[in-house]
C-alpha cells in the first residue's frame, strides 16, 4: 500500500512538472509571436515649390517592428510634378510606387535601410501651341541608404526618421535619376507612429 501511494505520488508529481514545463512553453511561444502592438504606421509628406516648379507627394506606409534592431513594412508613393518652362510650356508627371522597406537598427538612432518600388511612371507635355504629348512607363528601384531616428528607445515607441539613399539599379526612366541617368541622393524625412500604444511595452 506504501509502495502503491509512493508511485501515485511520484507520478502526480511528474505529471505536474510536466504541465507546468507545456505551460511555460505556451507562455514563450505567445510572447514571441505576433503582438498588435509591434504595428506602425506614419511615412513622409513632400510639398515643394521652386523656379516654376510644384511637387506634391505623399508615402504612406505599414510596418511592423519584427525586432528590437529591425522594423520592416509596405509603403505606397505618390508624386505629382508640374513644371512650366521660359516659353509657357507645360510638363506634368505622375508617379505611384507601391513597395516594400526594411530598416535595421544596430543602435536606436542609426539605421541602415532599403526599400524596393515598383514605379508606374505617366508624363504629359503640353505645347503651349496645343496638343498634348503622353507617355508611361514603369521601373523598378532599389533605394539603399542609412539615417537617423529620434525617439526610438522601444519597438512600439514613435520616432521620427532623417535618411539618404540612392537607386543601386540606376535603370532609364528611374525617377531617382537625371536626365543623364546619374544617379542622384534620395533625402527622406518621415515619422513612425505606433497603432496600439495603450500596449506598450519595453524590449
Amino acid at each position: 500500500m506504501k509502495r502503491l501511494l509512493l508511485i501515485l505520488l511520484i507520478t502526480g508529481c511528474g505529471v505536474s512538472v510536466i504541465a507546468q514545463k507545456e505551460k511555460e512553453t505556451d507562455s514563450e511561444t505567445k510572447s514571441s509571436g505576433f503582438k498588435k502592438e509591434y504595428l506602425f504606421s506614419g511615412g513622409n509628406v513632400n510639398i515643394s515649390f521652386f523656379n516654376g516648379v510644384t511637387v506634391l507627394g505623399a508615402s504612406p506606409q505599414l510596418g511592423y517592428s519584427v525586432a528590437k534592431w529591425l522594423d520592416a513594412g509596405v509603403i505606397v508613393g505618390y508624386t505629382y510634378t508640374s513644371q512650366r518652362d521660359n516659353f509657357n510650356n507645360k510638363f506634368r508627371q505622375t508617379i505611384f510606387a507601391p513597395g516594400a522597406f526594411a530598416r535595421l537598427f544596430p543602435i536606436d538612432f542609426l539605421f541602415a535601410s532599403v526599400q524596393f518600388e515598383h514605379n508606374f511612371v505617366t508624363q504629359k507635355e503640353i505645347p503651349v501651341s496645343g496638343g498634348l504629348y503622353k507617355y508611361k512607363t514603369d521601373v523598378n528601384s532599389l533605394l539603399i541608404g542609412g539615417g537617423y531616428s529620434s525617439g526610438r528607445a522601444a519597438r512600439n515607441s514613435p520616432y521620427y526618421y532623417f535618411s539618404v539613399s540612392v537607386d543601386i539599379l540606376n535603370q532609364p526612366n528611374s525617377p531617382y535619376t537625371d536626365r543623364f541617368n546619374n544617379l542622384l541622393p534620395v533625402i527622406i524625412a518621415g515619422f513612425n507612429i505606433p497603432l496600439f500604444q495603450a500596449s506598450r511595452s519595453r524590449y
